[in-house]
């Protein structure tokens, strides 16, 4: 799929809803964003400034949103397009019988990118000759990421992943995580449980389309044998899954180090330094005054370094006028004439230190953002570190870093070079500032994150949790993962709670395993083995998270009784209590995927004795829902019915029909009026959950309910389409690894196609969730399909 096939497309449906027509400005833009230019870039080509190109941009993502009804944006663009592309099966014949379209964009020349025809060909070479993985290795600054980038961006690839290496050994981010994101985020696919499985799912994805993927800055995950370090082998799983000569992607990795790792099939290429030519160029391109003789000096000093070009560049043209002869002539004898990045690093910060002493002093605070995760800073991020300058002077020392070239930027992001970065943070960590740098980072972080509507604001508000760890603040690292804020689900929750919510939970749940042995404040310990106990849940690990949550309820009441009834008191009893009920519902839930309904009924029981007209009544509101299903499980149909109602008209009266964040309650007060018999009352609530569940991206309520409007189907005799929403709940809830809940949707298709008389396949399905109740240690719910079985085995003999 490429851009011409998707522009051919959109001009077959935009005027057919719209009556309108992409200008040719609009094309050029789609075409080259789809290629991953910049708007000055498409400004420069076209003959018109940055600002019309943005303008005719901005109506172009909003036509497209019309258009496909959800957001596109210039960052989404390409991954929306394709994903809808594949989608529409209607369209699919339309790709492949689109003509080949004329190139008519004009050709963007990258004055960023220069002197690397060789390069390119060596890579297409190595490809065409059946590699899938290769190394781009060489020093620091060689410009091995610009390289491995523009490949993947100009050779036609479908998608093109980025994984950006940590710069630290102990921060780097585990492989299983890695291939989650790149499921949820790139292919609309959950991972499974397990990284074999997740492995799995990937490789499919690799069968089917051409994919680009660069793993940048390799060598902090390699030993000094150019092998991966013991906690991150699982990288060799993922590579081997690359590596596999069926995938029809191809892999850059890029590193200073060989990657040495038995059984790897991996190609290696020592990328050159730039030519000489190409020094002169980019020189002349920037209007220095040139000296070839000079020229060839200074080349061969630094053995044509790609960064090294870059930094002198920025150092003549800031202290020397752009002369180059007269830099030459105050530097030749400076140690800088070492080849190794690295050194010319050092004394570049030195000699910035010597001229410029505040915007060293943020070179070196700078060092203290990880760069990962959040791979760039905004300019509050270098504002908030210049806590003891005035605020008129923090543009004219950011730019004296850029004018240096200490510091990379792009559309006011900013970031260090690795090398750069490296040497800042050990001057960092050796001077007085380290803690209270640390400190004001994180304080931007958790500032500048005020709701979590989207992936990256999760991602944005946990930074502030690593700042704290660097410093061994446990307390306040803790306090992140404990910060609530409103999400997208229109609810007020812990970091931690939204994180697991989004499908964050190894992160997390390593997160709050660092901290939680190494916190004093037992009201902060409490609410985190509350969230503990919930990740366990997900996990189906269900009497681990029972044991959290039973911690949650003995700490919380020896704290209570520990408390003196005083006015300033208040707040911490009435969280405390919260916490109680909250772990006490929480599990009376898992006890109902036990299947143990007498125990459930007990503990809700228990949350509406203790919230019932309290302050924590919403709490007393949700058992109240969940005892009316247990009832209905019990076969206490009046008890069930007349809560089941009285919940409803509390729901409506309180208007939470109209919000997604009583989505899962809604769903088990469908299946209580399922198991009344109500199925126009089920229907209705379903359908109300459904669409909650799809907008909030609730998976697994969104599972439950399809499980739910399949047994009604089953119940109306509508086989076909009950079969169709057990197919649909089961595949969902297989990409998300609830287990629980994949069990009682295979038993639940087993009953169907047992009423279809189907034995053999009802028996399949029975097994299957007989199977995975037994993994969870759930003989209660073995015990009640075992029921089924015999059921319906009586009912074959009594047939013969």
């Amino acid at each position: 799929m490429n851009a011409e096939a998707a522009l051919a497309w959109l001009e077959t449906i935009i005027p057919a809803q719209t009556g309108e027509r992409l200008s040719e400005l609009q094309k050029v833009i789609l075409q080259q964003v789809w290629l991953g230019r910049k708007y000055l870039d498409i400004a420069h080509a076209y003959g018109c400034t940055e600002g019309h190109v943005k303008d005719v941009g901005s109506q172009l993502w909003k036509l497209l949103s019309q258009v496909l009804r959800q957001k596109i944006t210039k960052s989404n663009c390409r991954a929306t397009l394709e994903r809808v592309l594949r989608k529409t099966s209607a369209i699919s014949g339309l790709i492949h019988d689109l003509p080949s379209l004329p190139q008519t964009v004009p050709k963007l020349e990258d004055t960023s990118f220069i002197g690397r025809q060789d390069a390119i060909a060596h890579l297409n070479t190595l490809v065409n000759q059946g590699a899938k993985i290769i190394v781009i290795q060489g020093e620091g600054g060689l410009g091995k990421t610009t390289l491995a980038q523009q490949y993947l961006q100009t050779q036609g690839f479908d998608l093109v992943l980025e994984l950006l290496m940590a710069k630290e050994s102990q921060n780097i981010t585990a492989a299983e995580r890695v291939v989650e994101e790149w499921l949820k985020q790139d292919f609309g696919e959950e991972p499974g449980i397990e990284f074999g499985v997740t492995l799995g799912r990937l490789k499919r994805q690799l069968h089917n389309r051409r994919i680009g993927i660069l793993i940048d800055n390799l060598e902090p995950a390699l030993d000094q044998q150019g092998k991966l370090i013991a906690p991150h082998h699982s990288y060799v799983e993922l590579l081997r899954v690359l590596a596999d000569v069926r995938v029809q992607s191809v892999t850059l990795i890029t590193s200073r180090d060989r990657l040495c790792e038995p059984g790897l099939n991996v190609h290696h290429y020592r990328l050159p330094g730039l030519d000489q030519s190409t020094w002169l160029k980019f020189f002349s391109n920037r209007g220095l005054t040139i000296n070839l003789s000079t020229l060839q000096q200074i080349h061969h000093t630094y053995g044509g370094n790609a960064k090294a070009m870059g930094i002198l560049c920025g150092a003549m043209q800031e202290d020397f006028g752009g002369d180059m002869s007269l830099y030459w002539q105050a530097n030749h004898d400076d140690p800088l004439a070492a080849t190794d990045l690295k050194n010319l690093a050092v004394s570049q910060i030195n000699r910035l230190q010597a001229l410029d002493a505040q915007a060293y002093r943020l070179l070196c605070r700078l060092g203290c953002y990880r760069y990962q995760d959040i791979p760039t800073i905004p300019f509050p991020g270098l504002f908030c570190l210049l806590w003891d300058v005035p605020p008129t002077e923090h543009r004219q020392i950011i730019a004296s870093l850029r004018n240096r070239s200490l510091i990379d930027c792009n559309q006011g992001e900013y970031w260090l070079h690795p090398v750069i970065r490296a040497e800042a943070i050990a001057r960092l960590r050796t001077s007085d500032e380290w803690e209270i740098t640390n400190h004001k980072a994180a304080e931007f972080w958790t500032a500048s994150v005020t709701q979590i509507a989207t992936f990256e604001d999760a991602l944005q508000a946990l930074e502030a949790y690593y700042h704290y760890i660097e410093i061994n603040e446990f307390e306040l690292a803790g306090k992140i993962i404990l910060k609530s804020r409103n999400n997208q689900w229109q609810q007020f929750l812990p970091l931690g709670s939204t994180l697991y919510r989004m499908g964050l939970i190894q992160p997390i749940l390593a997160a709050i395993n660092q901290v939680i042995n190494n916190i004093a404040s037992e009201e902060n310990i409490i609410e985190l083995y509350n969230i503990l106990g919930d990740l366990y849940w997900i996990n189906g690990k269900i009497n681990q998270a029972i044991a959290c949550q039973e911690k949650t309820i003995n700490l919380a009441t020896q704290a209570l009784k520990s408390l003196v009834p005083q006015l300033e008191n208040k707040h911490q009893v009435y969280y405390l209590r919260m916490l109680e009920v909250d772990s006490l519902l929480s599990i009376g839930l898992y006890k109902i995927d036990l299947w143990e309904l007498e125990s459930a009924l007990n503990l809700f029981q228990q949350v509406i004795y203790l919230a019932q007209n309290t302050a924590h009544h919403r709490w007393a509101e949700k058992a109240s829902v969940c005892l009316a299903l247990v009832n209905s499980y019990l076969g206490f149909y009046d008890a069930a019915d007349e809560l089941a109602n009285a919940a409803y008209e509390n729901i409506a009266n309180e208007k939470l029909l109209k919000t997604g964040r009583f989505a899962y309650f809604l769903q088990i007060l469908g299946q209580t009026y399922l198991n009344l018999g109500d199925l126009s009352k089920a229907n209705q609530i379903f359908q109300q959950a459904l669409t909650f569940a799809e907008v909030g991206h609730y998976m697994q309520v969104k599972a439950k309910t399809l499980n739910g409007l399949a047994e009604i189907y089953r119940q109306q005799a509508d086989y076909q389409l009950a079969l169709a929403h057990h197919t649909e709940a089961i595949e969902l809830l297989e990409q998300i690894g609830a287990k629980c809940d994949l069990a009682e949707a295979y038993f639940q298709l087993g009953l169907t196609y047992q009423q279809l008389a189907k034995t053999d396949v009802s028996q399949r399905y029975f097994q299957q969730a007989i199977q995975l109740f037994t993994e969870i240690k759930a003989p209660k719910q073995v015990e009640k399909i075992y029921k089924s079985l015999s059921m319906q085995n009586r009912q074959g003999g009594q047939g013969r």
